[in-house]
């Protein structure tokens, strides 16, 4: 059984401006910040505004805007790493990894011979992801 969506999540506390984080876009239905818990240099995160477990729950116009903003961050975290791909994720449940129940995906760019590193919960220094974040925000499609 699907438990109902939890307000108090991570992810809807950083939306409410009680946890920081290193924004890298933000718009009417989306939000994107730096992982603090990295698998890869520049891992991001993108969240939508809405309060959705995971995808099997979310309206599908919002699902279209969290994709699009998806989009945009993969195209910047390409760009701004010069990777050489760029691997986007989406867990939905316990069973598929899912930990935090805000409907999210991550963008982490990827260069060949490099693996991810596990998730260990292992916080980046913060001086790291302020750089990378600006790195991100300067790549990303319309920034001048």
């Amino acid at each position: 059984m699907t438990q109902p969506y939890d307000d108090d999540n991570v992810f809807a506390r950083i939306l409410r401006g009680e946890i920081p984080s290193y924004k890298l876009y933000e718009d009417a239905e989306t939000y994107a910040f730096m992982d603090v818990m990295p698998q890869g240099k520049g891992h991001c995160l993108v969240i939508t505004k809405s309060p959705y477990r995971n995808i099997l729950d979310a309206d599908q116009g919002k699902l279209a805007a969290v994709i699009a903003t998806t989009q945009r961050v993969a195209q910047a975290v390409k760009k701004a790493f010069d990777a050489d791909g760029v691997t986007v994720m989406q867990f939905n449940e316990p069973a598929s990894g899912q930990t935090v129940f805000h409907l999210h995906f991550h963008v982490i760019p990827r260069f060949e011979g490099i693996q991810l590193r596990p998730h260990t919960g292992q916080m980046e220094d913060q001086g790291v992801l302020a750089a990378n974040a600006e790195k991100i925000r300067q790549a990303m499609p319309g920034a001048s």
